[in-house]
C-alpha cells in the first residue's frame, strides 16, 4: 500500500489522525521511509505534523490553515501522549458561548507546563493544573469526534486563576457576566476546594461586579469558612488601596470595568 492509499483509506472511514509508526506498519516500510513519504504529502499540504510522530490529514477546506483546527486533533494528540487534558480558559468560554471574540491561541489545560504548539496558523497554549483530572468537564462534539471542555464552573475558576492569560480583569469580568447564567451556585462551591482559596475570593468579587450576584451565595459561605486573610485582587500591585470587600476578604487594588 502507498502512503496516498493509506491516507485515503483512513479518511474514508472518518479517521484523520495517525502516527508515523502506524503508517510504516500499514505501507510495509521502515520508519525512515514512512517519514519520507509523509514529508512528501506534507509538502503538498495534504498532511500536517503538529507534533513529532503524530500526523493529521488536512481536508481541502483547511489547507489555508495548514492543519486541522485544534479542537479536531487535540483529543487524539492527548491520547497519543497519554495526557489528561481539557479545553480551558478563553477557548472553553467560547465553546460555552461566553466569549466576544475567538482567542488567538487555543488554550488547553494539562498537568504540567508544555511549550507552545505552533503549526501553520494554529497556536495551542498549554496551561498547567496539577489536578487536571479532578476538574469537572463536559463533552462537545466536533466533526472528528468529541473534545473535553472544562465545565462552566471549572472555566470560571480558571479564568480568574490565569487572568493574565485572559486579557485582564475587565475582560474576565465581561466573560463572567455572560457565563453566569450557566453557573450552578452549589457546584461553584463544591469545586472551590480544588483551587487556591484566593481564586474563590477573586471569582466571587468579579462575579458580583459583573452582575452575577444570584450565583455567589454558596461560594461566599465557602470563602467565609476557608479564607484566613485578605488578599489583593491584582497581584503584584501592592496593598495600598483602602477599598475592601469584607464579603470576599479582598483588597480591591484594581479597577474592574466589565463591558456589560
Amino acid at each position: 500500500m502507498t502512503i496516498e492509499k493509506f491516507v485515503l483509506a483512513l479518511a474514508s472511514k472518518g479517521h484523520y489522525h495517525f502516527s508515523t509508526n502506524e503508517a510504516a506498519h500499514e505501507i510495509g516500510a521502515s520508519h525512515v521511509a514512512a517519514q519520507a513519504a509523509i514529508r512528501r504529502l506534507r509538502q503538498k499540504g495534504a498532511i500536517a505534523t503538529p507534533f513529532r510522530g503524530f500526523n493529521v490529514i488536512v481536508p481541502p477546506e483547511y489547507r489555508s490553515l495548514g492543519c486541522l483546527p485544534p479542537e479536531q486533533f487535540i483529543p487524539q494528540l492527548m491520547k497519543h501522549l497519554s495526557l489528561e487534558y481539557y479545553v480551558g480558559l478563553l477557548s472553553a468560554a467560547e465553546l460555552h458561548g461566553a466569549a466576544h471574540q475567538r482567542p488567538q491561541t487555543f488554550q488547553v489545560v494539562v498537568a504540567l507546563n508544555r511549550p507552545l504548539l505552533r503549526y501553520g496558523e494554529v497556536r495551542v497554549r498549554f496551561i498547567a493544573r496539577r489536578n487536571v483530572g479532578k476538574m469537572p468537564t463536559v463533552r462537545r462534539n466536533t466533526p472528528r469526534g468529541f473534545v473535553e471542555v472544562g465545565s462552566p464552573e471549572t472555566t470560571a475558576f480558571d479564568l480568574v486563576g490565569h487572568v493574565h492569560q485572559c486579557g485582564g480583569f475587565g475582560n474576565v469580568a465581561t466573560i463572567l457576566a455572560e457565563l453566569a447564567e450557566k453557573l450552578r451556585p452549589k457546584e461553584l462551591a463544591r469545586i472551590a476546594p480544588l483551587s487556591p482559596i484566593p481564586w474563590a475570593q477573586r471569582l466571587g468579587y468579579l462575579l458580583e461586579a459583573a452582575g452575577g450576584t444570584s450565583v455567589t451565595g454558596p461560594l461566599a459561605e465557602h470563602v467565609s469558612r476557608a479564607a484566613r486573610e485578605y488578599v489583593s485582587l491584582g497581584r503584584g500591585r501592592g496593598e495600598r488601596s483602602r477599598k475592601r470587600s469584607t464579603r470576599w476578604k479582598l483588597i480591591v487594588n484594581e479597577a474592574v470595568e466589565p463591558e456589560l
